[in-house]
């Protein structure tokens, strides 16, 4: 089997981190010298995609894709939307509005798929910054602003982007996820 999962989140939140950490291969990356206010946050950004891949014994592999967290590449993420199956948002707890950022995606979501995007988790970062976090406030904010697209249903990790086990936790929900849609597909044809 062959998953191809997509991160998608704000600059900072650990996207390309993330892939790096659980990757068996080097990473492709797009990195460039950051030029805008991102280079207030950090020195390089994301500016097309970055690839991995994170081999599942047997049982097959995860080509993993990391889009831009700026809105000004969001063409990015329609072309990587249509090449995957499922995604995994990460949210920079830390932010000032972690919240709205998540927000910001689930409307993406919506503009940029056709029908009901497909199925996927959010994954709480830089929980070790700031306030003490709720994860449950995440999921509040999904049930009332997401609930058409399954948000009480929709997983949410606390996640630090550094560790393999917290990313392969993650990844195995998601692809538990997408196995579980594709047999009550195949169930029903």
């Amino acid at each position: 089997m062959e998953w191809r999962i997509l991160f998608l989140g704000p600059v900072g939140a650990g996207k390309t981190q993330a892939i790096q950490t659980i990757s068996d291969i080097e990473v492709v990356s797009t990195e460039e010298r950051a030029t805008d206010a991102t280079a207030l946050i950090k020195e390089n950004t994301t500016v097309a995609m970055d690839m991995g891949l994170m081999n599942i014994g047997d049982a097959g592999r995860i080509i993993l894709y990391g889009a831009p967290g700026q809105e000004r590449f969001d063409f990015m993420w329609e072309i990587l939307l249509d090449q995957t199956q499922g995604i995994v948002i990460l949210v920079n707890h830390a932010s000032n509005d972690s919240l709205a950022a998540l927000g910001s995606y689930i409307t993406a979501l919506r503009r940029l798929t056709v029908g009901a995007p497909p199925p996927f988790v959010v994954a709480i970062t830089h929980t070790d910054e700031g306030e003490v976090t709720d994860l449950n406030e995440y999921r509040r904010y999904l049930h009332t602003h997401a609930d058409d697209m399954g948000g009480s249903k929709i997983p949410v990790f606390r996640t630090d982007a550094r560790e393999k086990r917290d990313i392969r936790n993650v990844l195995l929900a998601l692809t538990a996820m997408l196995e579980f849609d594709e047999r009550a597909r195949l169930a029903v044809f």
